[in-house]
């Protein structure tokens, strides 16, 4: 079985057996967009983002089928779901591959990321709190047992907050301090609501994992991200243009013009939730698998019985 995840950066098919682990997927296929630069100033995705999407669709789908794989879940992640045309996305994409694009909403997402996150570490009942900043909301999920008991998401992703907040190449350290006080204040309102005691702190998201790099940790090794580290390349970050900020370590060129605003998200939610957050591999997409999985050997031992 498989997951199409659509994001703003690339549709990734990722398929793994029913007994297996997203850890050794038997098929890992990408096709690269770039939908943050098409969107409108009314949130709509134009023609050419719409058929980028659509070709995307059509060669993740091909791969799955050449590999005897028709059981996928095509995930649209909020990139789409949020677009003022949505529906027309949705429409269009299906009369053209036969495929209809899926939406999970963002408290879905945070509960799916946490599971990825517990199963990650194969962790032990106890508190644990779950960071994921996407580009346009950020997920938060915490917990003491594999379900999560605490989910929310926030319209703070890095994306929306470099659009609303940012938007220029040179920013001012007025829109910088605007900014900080406002993730802030959604973070510590939503965060106090979350019920558990000393946390383990887990990020999920390509945004902490390119700011953990970026703060100094090895490639490919176990990364945390701290607040006193994140905060002193905030004022860095925001001197550079975005072309300069694709040639520090970590930033990659696609994500360059919103690493400003995901570093100061992260520094609001590392705030509030300790100052550390370890940085985990699996997300969204690697929680829908093995809810998927779970739930298709919960079939076959009912069917066996």
């Amino acid at each position: 079985m498989g997951v199409l995840d659509v994001g703003s950066f690339s549709a990734r098919l990722v398929v793994v057996p029913v007994d297996g682990s997203p850890r050794e997927p038997l098929v890992n296929h990408q096709t690269r967009l770039r939908l943050d630069r098409e969107l409108d100033d009314r949130g709509r995705l134009s023609a050419r983002g719409i058929e980028a999407i659509t070709t995307a669709v059509a060669a993740g789908m091909t791969t799955a089928y050449r590999h005897g794989v028709s059981d996928v879940y095509p995930l649209a992640t909020s990139s789409i779901r949020d677009a003022a045309n949505a529906a027309d996305v949705v429409r269009h994409v299906a009369g053209e591959t036969g495929v209809e694009l899926r939406f999970l909403s963002g408290r879905c997402e945070a509960e799916l990321t946490y599971l990825a996150a517990r199963r990650w570490y194969a962790a032990e009942p106890g508190p644990m709190l779950v960071l994921d900043i996407g580009g346009g909301t950020v997920e938060l999920a915490a917990g003491s047992g594999e379900k999560a008991t605490f989910a929310r998401s926030l319209p703070l992703g890095a994306r929306s907050m470099t659009r609303d907040w940012l938007p220029s190449e040179r920013v001012s350290n007025k829109q910088v301090r605007a900014l900080r006080t406002h993730a802030l204040d959604v973070v510590t309102t939503t965060l106090g609501a979350a019920d558990v005691d000393d946390p383990r702190v887990v990020g999920c998201s390509k945004v902490l994992q390119q700011l953990a790099r970026l703060a100094g940790a090895r490639p490919g090794k176990c990364k945390e991200l701290r607040l006193d580290e994140l905060r002193a390349w905030i004022p860095r970050l925001a001197a550079l243009p975005p072309s300069k900020r694709a040639e520090l370590p970590g930033i990659s060129r696609s994500r360059a013009h919103q690493a400003l605003a995901g570093a100061v998200v992260a520094e609001a939610l590392l705030t509030v939730a300790g100052g550390k957050v370890t940085i985990c591999p699996w997300s969204t997409r690697d929680g829908l698998l093995l809810t998927l999985q779970d739930k298709a050997r919960a079939a076959a031992g009912k069917h066996a019985a």
